[in-house]
């Protein structure tokens, strides 16, 4: 195969006026470095953490197409308010994309990148929008000979989140788990990790579609936030399961203190001694996303024993070291096409991923509508 010697990337740019500009750029392919190689990008997905990048603080109902077909060019505004918060990254154009798949066109002399060469390879690091990516081949991962590009292309994200939520669920001595959003791809995700391994989960989802969607895959316990029974039927999934961690991707609004609220009242269901401060097993509520822009809010009464923080993936593996990430590596190659499976509701091109009807649709960041973009392809 020819190298070509440029490829289309995606880049977000926020100015000093406030004005975010997504760019379709054309960027030069480097040569591999001993330890590198280059990927011909074919699959890369938009998870939200792709669109806390793309867009920032930014307004999408502002968004302006301009620029041509193959080189679009979208201007939005970011909300005077909210430029405080993206101070850190004014006048910066950052390539966009985390994670990805393709097939390895140019290798490094080093051993393990030249292992790689013409494999198709998942692999994390960034800039993944983008026709090819120079990256060290330790961010690689050969995918089994049967595997697309479109199998791996979400290898890393949310597999390894799911995985993560239960290795931190264990190792905090809990022994069942709370999930919002949960009828995500990384929700059903977690259901077959859980559903394999044994552990009980509780599902919160907002819709009664999305409850038939989990109880379709085998979910048993599904609460949904739009019923009256919301709270009572939270609590009674808990005293079942006796779960006291939680993942919540909302952040804002009242959830995650309704969770904390709902495993007490189960706590104190089973309890037999009474205390004024509560109950003394610990509970806990980590926030993973931002789905809900809102404050978060809650009212204390659920006692002393309890714990409201953030949980990132990146800093999950650091703490665990890179042995025990490397198990959890290993169990997503093993099971790609089975407990770890990702699907995906469009396929798109990089121009169309500017497209503003476009960019409504997964701007939503809706159940359902996962999106791949497809960077060799022009029309998808």
């Amino acid at each position: 195969m020819t190298l070509s010697t440029t490829g289309l990337q995606m880049r977000s740019l926020i100015k000093a006026s406030g004005q975010l500009e997504l760019r379709l750029v054309d960027e030069p392919i480097p040569t591999p470095a001993a330890h590198e190689v280059v990927v011909r990008v074919e699959a890369t997905p938009i998870n939200p953490s792709d669109i806390g990048l793309l867009f920032g603080a930014a307004d999408i109902g502002t968004r302006v197409r301009s620029g041509s077909a193959t080189h679009p060019v979208v201007t939005m505004q970011v909300p005077e308010r909210l430029m405080k918060s993206m101070q850190g990254r004014v006048g910066q154009s950052l390539p966009v994309g985390n994670e990805g798949a393709g097939t390895v066109v140019a290798a490094g002399a080093h051993p393990a990148a030249q292992a790689l060469l013409g494999k198709t390879v998942a692999m994390l690091g960034g800039g993944m929008y983008a026709q090819y990516r120079c990256l060290d081949a330790a961010h690689c991962i050969a995918l089994a000979h049967d595997a697309t590009a479109a199998d791996g292309a979400s290898s890393f994200v949310n597999p390894l989140t799911a995985l993560g939520m239960v290795e931190t669920m264990r190792r905090e001595g809990h022994k069942a788990l709370v999930h919002t959003a949960a009828a995500s791809n990384l929700g059903q995700m977690l259901n077959r990790i859980c559903q394999k391994d044994g552990i009980a989960l509780v599902n919160i989802v907002r819709k009664p579609e999305q409850v038939a969607l989990l109880k379709g895959i085998g979910a048993r316990h599904v609460c949904d936030t739009s019923q009256p029974t919301f709270m009572a039927d939270l609590t009674q999934a808990l005293v079942e399961t006796g779960a006291t961690i939680a993942f919540d991707a909302t952040g804002g609004g009242a959830l995650a203190g309704q969770i904390l609220s709902c495993m007490e009242a189960a706590l104190n269901q089973t309890a037999t001694v009474y205390s004024r401060y509560g109950s003394t097993t610990h509970k806990q509520v980590y926030i993973y996303g931002g789905l809900d822009v809102r404050p978060t809010e809650f009212s204390r009464n659920f006692g002393f024993a309890w714990g409201l923080g953030g949980w990132l993936l990146t800093p999950f593996l650091q703490s665990i070291g890179e042995a025990d990430a490397q198990k959890l590596r290993q169990r997503v190659s093993a099971e790609l096409k089975t407990t770890f499976a990702s699907t995906y509701s469009q396929h798109i091109s990089l121009a169309q991923a500017l497209d503003p009807d476009v960019i409504a649709a997964y701007g939503q960041r809706a159940t359902g509508t996962k999106y791949l973009i497809t960077p060799h392809i022009v029309t998808a």
